[in-house]
């Protein structure tokens, strides 16, 4: 579904720079200092409108959390999330995540979250699923040795994908799950899509990948 536009989005992003990072670049190599602490950096690449991340940083506040959009439309909402919540271990990037490189420096990151992210079914836009190798290449060199992305989706084919180029990058797999909420998973936080697909009564499917 297309989204309204909000040309207003990027006007609150400026009166709210505590939450919206506006030259994400500069801070490069000095996130810690941004949030003020050592606490780990986890980042969700697709953020949405939040309801995902804003979860997350309520259950664990000892972890920082970077969410990257690339729809400030979209974003906005997000924002509007945290300033009701009043949640401060939270930062915003409307920015695009072939950039990550040039956003964080190397091992700065301790996880990456990938939630119902665009499929791209066609085989001509394979290089812009957020699992295909190059994305795998930049997520590893953001992040310390050994951490882990967390993949979520309803949609089967790119599940198939992910575990494909997940295995064939040399990742190691971890609590693959072919019906999450029929699991014995306890800690899932939901985000907007999936709360829509599981009402209708579509699989979630969930996995681990662990670089070496």
């Amino acid at each position: 579904m297309r989204q309204r536009n909000k040309p207003w989005a990027e006007d609150m992003f400026a009166k709210n720079p505590n939450l919206v990072t506006a030259s994400p670049s500069e801070c490069k190599g000095k996130w810690n200092e941004v949030f003020g602490n050592t606490n780990p950096i986890h980042l969700e690449v697709g953020t949405g409108k939040g309801q995902f991340i804003i979860g997350m940083a309520k259950q664990n506040p000892d972890i920082n959390f970077v969410g990257i959009e690339l729809s400030a439309s979209v974003m906005v909402s997000a924002l509007e999330k945290l300033i009701e919540e009043n949640i401060t271990n939270v930062r915003l990037l409307n920015e695009n995540a072939q950039d990550l490189t040039e956003l964080f420096n190397e091992n700065e990151l301790n996880q990456i979250y990938l939630n119902f992210s665009d499929p791209w079914p066609k085989n001509r836009h394979e290089k812009r699923r957020l699992m295909y190798r190059s994305f795998l290449e930049l997520y590893e060199t953001v992040m310390k040795p050994e951490c882990e992305v967390h993949f979520k989706t309803d949609n089967q084919g790119l599940f198939e994908y992910a575990l494909h180029s997940f295995s064939n990058y040399g990742m190691v797999l971890h609590e693959v799950s072919l019906d999450l909420h029929n699991s014995d998973f306890e800690e899932n936080i939901m985000t907007e899509y999936e709360e829509k697909f599981s009402a209708k009564g579509s699989r979630i499917y969930r996995c681990i990948a662990q670089f070496r």
